[in-house]
Order: C-alpha cells, then structure tokens, then sequence
C-alpha cells in the first residue's frame, strides 16, 4: 500500500515558529540532519519511494487553463496560515504503519531541539481503474 505522508506546517504553531529562516544555524541543521537520517531508514527499510521538501508558499501559484488552453495563474500566497512543507511517499504493509511514520516525522527538531509536532497528513494513494 502506497500512503503519502503530508507535513502541513503553519506559520506558527505555538510554542514553535515554522519559519526556519529564523532558526540558529545549529537548529537549522539538526532538522535536516533529522530529515536525512530519517530518509535513509525508510529507504533502508525498503519503504521510501520518494520525498521532497517544497519551497515557501510565497513562490507557489494556482494554474488553470485559460479559455485557449494557456496557463493563467494566481498567487503567490504568502498570507497562507498553513501550508505544505515537504511530503514522503512511501510503500507500507499497513494505514498504521503509515501512522508510525508520520507520528516519527511530526517529532522532527525544531529550535533547540525540541520536537514539533507538525501536523502530517496520512491519505493512500489511489488507483486508477483499469482501462481495459
């Protein structure tokens, strides 16, 4: 079963400030290292089909096809109040052990090394039906 684990990051969250160019070089660098060390189980494990970290909401935009088919866009939007920082796909026996991850990612180091606690959304990936 393939889930997508989603870190869904708010501006603030409390006691802890997503905004991770605020954050001591040292706090800045423990969190990554955290996020490499965690990649490397889960593709050690054999569970890792991708992950990506994105960039701020500042540089996203919504596209839609116009009228002639050409992109129109919308954005940036750096007034979210949440947005999506990063994702893992993986490859998991199970919903719960999807939950174990994410539960794992969510505890990622934040300034002065004390656990997030970041959302992360869990949602399957789907299948299409058969063209046949």
């Amino acid at each position: 079963m393939k889930f997508m684990l989603m870190m869904n990051t708010p501006a603030s969250s409390g006691a802890v400030d997503y905004k991770v160019n605020q954050w001591s070089p040292d706090d800045f660098k423990a969190h990554i290292a955290f996020m490499h060390q965690f990649n490397a189980e889960l593709a050690a494990a054999g569970e890792l089909v991708d992950a990506q970290g994105l960039t701020p909401p500042s540089e996203a935009r919504l596209v839609r096809a116009g009228t002639d088919g050409a992109p129109v866009t919308d954005g940036p939007f750096p007034e979210s109040k949440e947005f999506l920082a990063g994702f893992w796909i993986v490859q998991v026996a199970s919903a719960e052990r999807a939950y174990e991850l994410a539960a794992r990612a969510s505890a990622a180091p934040g300034p002065g090394g004390a656990p997030m606690n970041m959302a992360i959304e869990v949602r399957q990936v789907g299948e299409a039906p058969s063209t046949d």
